[in-house]
């Protein structure tokens, strides 16, 4: 019990970028837009929040600015795949290219520098015995990445909002013929999408690792685009399996810890090869996949074609 306490806590805070990233996705892929930017999108914000967050010693304005990045980084995948209607697929990876490119142009001057770690504790709460070390020592980020989970679930099934977004992912034509913007439903979604992987991608670099160095996100968005197809698109599911990775991800270390004699190479793969076997199970079932997945998925529309 001892060692089960800082495990959990461990996880919930390797799982917390892939949580935020993955809700942010999630919201884009119901409104009908798949966005693959998102590594992108997050190395981006992570050298943004770093790099205010180191100047202004202010880790909140760092992580208003990974949000903002995030935003921005955004609006030029909408302008592209929305206003354009260019191949969101192809448009995604290149919105993945750039941001990895350009991060490491900017954060040059970055690498090396250091931030102080940030210890938090939730007060009377954090002094529980087991639960308190588990639960309650986290970051605030972790939770408000909790409350955007529960925040999305009310939304998408008990607001009409929600419901207009999941018609419009599920047909597109059919909104547009009662009179709502579906451009501009999707745009909103994507602009949530980035904000949400930038404060995913500024979490790693103020909470998770307190530094910065190129390719530091380590395909982390990527993950959460798995995560998002895991889930079945639907965000209780995707908090499971961001903790179920995060804790895959933190086990390398403990069993490393514990002197077990396997390759920390491999060690550092097991995220990945989890994502591929949830992937390839979860794919073994297509006429599921089918059934869940937003209908309009990846598919442009364009107002008044036929």
């Amino acid at each position: 019990m001892e060692q089960l306490a800082p495990l959990i806590a461990a996880s919930i805070n390797a799982g917390t970028p892939l949580l935020l990233a993955a809700i942010g996705l999630l919201i884009n892929e119901r409104s009908g837009v798949l966005n693959l930017g998102a590594e992108g999108m997050m190395l981006v914000a992570a050298i943004a929040g770093f790099a205010v967050g180191y100047t202004t010693k202010s880790p909140l304005l760092g992580f208003m600015a990974g949000a903002v990045c995030g935003m921005l980084m955004a609006t030029l995948f909408a302008w592209l795949a929305l206003r354009l209607a260019t191949n969101q697929v192809a448009t995604g990876l290149a919105l993945s290219i750039f941001g990895a490119g350009l991060s490491a142009f900017v954060g040059q001057r970055f690498v090396g520098l250091a931030l102080p770690a940030q210890s938090t504790s939730v007060p009377l709460l954090g002094d529980l015995p087991f639960l308190g070390q588990a639960l309650f020592h986290q970051h605030w980020m972790s939770y408000v990445a909790f409350a955007l989970c529960l925040a999305s679930i009310w939304f998408l099934y008990r607001t009409r909002a929600g419901l207009v977004l999941r018609a419009v992912g599920e047909s597109p034509e059919s909104a547009h013929a009662l009179g709502y913007s579906v451009r501009g439903i999707r745009y909103l979604a994507l602009l949530f999408g980035g904000a949400c992987c930038g404060l995913a991608g500024a979490y790693m670099s103020l909470v998770y690792t307190p530094m910065w160095v190129e390719g530091l996100v380590a395909g982390r968005g990527w993950i959460a685009l798995a995560l998002t197809a895991f889930a079945t698109w639907r965000p209780a599911r995707v908090l499971l399996g961001s903790l179920l990775f995060g804790g895959v991800t933190i086990a390398q270390f403990y069993l490393q810890g514990m002197g077990v004699t396997v390759p920390s190479q491999i060690l550092s793969m097991a995220p990945y090869l989890a994502t591929i076997v949830v992937l390839a199970l979860i794919s073994r079932n297509p006429d599921w996949i089918r059934l869940n997945m937003p209908a309009s998925l990846g598919k442009p529309f364009r107002p008044g074609a036929s």
